[in-house]
């Protein structure tokens, strides 16, 4: 009995380092994980929504870091020296997300890579430059001046607006 007993606790303590091991690798920050877009866990049952600024978006991940929402963008792709400045604004983007809904603005957001994992601070001017790129989209989109900015077929092949563009690339 207690050589069983001993083997439960041992199989336990084994699952736990694991555990930890994975959680370590996935570049979640600790805490609980409040809610997910990738169909495991906690679902986000809907889009998070701004009215204020018009916004809406689905974070992939939602820890709970303390008192704190923090939103996690999983990228499937190998990390870049310095992330992306699309990515960054996309953390932004769902920093402010998080702060209109939860009325508590998160301190970071998590941008992580295939194999790196960055924390973007979650500043004042990051929150001004999404807001004047946000404008500047809008204006665009109402001057019907919104031209594609890449030459990437397969970009284009995975966008949503593909059977409409007169700019697709192959």
């Amino acid at each position: 009995m207690a050589a069983l007993v001993l083997l439960l606790v041992l199989a336990g303590l084994v699952l736990l380092w694991l555990a930890r091991r994975l959680r370590v690798r996935s570049g979640l920050p600790d805490g609980w994980l409040v809610a997910t877009d990738t169909g495991a866990g906690r679902p986000l049952n809907r889009p998070l929504f701004a009215r204020r600024y018009s916004l809406t978006g689905r974070p992939d991940y939602i820890v709970a870091d303390g008192a704190d929402r923090i939103p996690v963008e999983v990228k499937s792709a190998r990390a870049p020296a310095h992330p992306y400045p699309a990515h960054v604004l996309q953390v932004a983007a769902y920093c402010l997300l998080i702060a209109e809904t939860f009325q508590r603005r998160p301190p970071y957001g998590i941008l992580r890579y295939a194999d790196r994992t960055f924390r973007i601070p979650y500043t004042r001017e990051l929150e001004k430059q999404l807001l004047s790129v946000l404008e500047a989209m809008r204006a665009d989109l109402t001057n019907g001046d919104a031209p594609r900015r890449h030459q990437d077929p397969r970009r284009c092949a995975v966008c949503g607006y593909r059977e409409m563009c007169d700019e697709a690339l192959s």
